[in-house]
């Protein structure tokens, strides 16, 4: 009888053993296991570098730089706004379209979620997006009830988009599926509205990570990633962009869903914008050369750009 018990133990130790030796992936893991997540930051560099010495100059054209503001996301993301403050500055979008019928308006209005029934009542113009941050941004360190409920009334309240915050600390720590889960309920407040998963890269540090959090976010429900929140420094970096634009493009190769991009944070001048345009047209092409798969989040450019398209300093904005 002991005998019996005693191989029936042993069995089970072997059985534990062989569980502890190959542990389940988990789907995760399984869905990151199918791209190369294994970068070089130096051959990033390499080739960041190569692309903007080799191709920039041929993009720094009239027509280029047309379809760069109308792919910009005017932003107000400061502590100072106020309802007066957004008012005015959607008036000004609507100023625009008036003031200059011949050039694109800009993309997307892009405020706090407090501010979007005050921008979808006074926005005048068609086809500019509404666009809210939300989920607890910059951080997105809240309860995700109270992130859901951000998100929800955003969208009830005229948000026709939604910028979120990957839960960092969670990435970082290795809770994939925290992570995830956090995306999805999200993805779920949205509705309809696109939504867009901001990964703060300056605080990723490689480019595996930002290879893995780009996959991991698509793979949860992202319609859009982008770079930063422009609260914290380093913010979007030609770096970031090319290896989320490379996730970007296997993920498309890998599902045939296509997702789009935004830098932010960070781009001061156009030869910022010019980088980032190259690096989308090099490694994904042309299809993502539209403004509903591009966008840029940044106010500052939208000026630099308009003296630039008109040939004489502007400060419309």
């Amino acid at each position: 009888m002991a005998t019996v018990e005693n191989n029936k133990h042993n069995e089970q130790a072997h059985e534990h053993k062989h569980e502890h030796e190959f542990p389940k992936m988990s789907k995760y893991d399984e869905a990151l296991s199918k791209y190369n997540t294994d970068l070089d930051d130096a051959a990033v560099r390499d080739a960041v570098r190569k692309i903007i010495a080799e191709k920039v100059h041929e993009n720094d054209t009239l027509e280029v730089k047309k379809f760069l503001f109308g792919s910009i996301e005017l932003t107000s993301l400061k502590t100072t706004d106020s309802d007066e403050s957004i008012l005015a500055f959607t008036e000004r979008v609507n100023q625009f379209d008036a003031t200059y019928p011949d050039l694109p308006h800009v993309a997307t209005i892009c405020v706090y979620p407090c501010f979007a029934k005050t921008v979808s009542e006074s926005l005048e113009v068609d086809g500019v997006e509404i666009a809210c941050v939300s989920g607890s941004f910059p951080s997105s360190q809240a309860l995700i009830e109270v992130k859901v409920a951000e998100t929800a009334l955003a969208v009830k309240d005229g948000a026709t988009e939604i910028d979120i915050v990957m839960p960092v600390g969670k990435f970082l720590s290795g809770d994939y599926e925290g992570v995830c889960d956090d995306i999805n309920e999200l993805k779920q407040a949205c509705g309809d509205a696109p939504m867009k998963v901001i990964l703060e890269t300056g605080c990723l540090k490689t480019a595996s990570n930002i290879k893995k959090a780009s996959i991991l976010a698509m793979y949860a429900g992202a319609d859009y990633i982008k770079t930063s929140t422009g609260k914290l420094e380093p913010a979007a970096t030609p770096e970031a962009a090319y290896v989320m634009c490379q996730a970007i493009k296997e993920y498309y190769d890998e599902t045939g869903i296509q997702i789009g991009f935004k830098p932010a944070g960070g781009l001061n001048s156009v030869m910022d914008a010019l980088i980032y345009y190259t690096i989308v047209k090099e490694v994904l092409g042309e299809k993502w050369l539209t403004n509903k798969w591009l966008r840029l989040g940044t106010s500052r450019l939208a000026n630099m750009l308009l003296s630039e398209i008109l040939g004489e300093e502007t400060k419309f904005f």
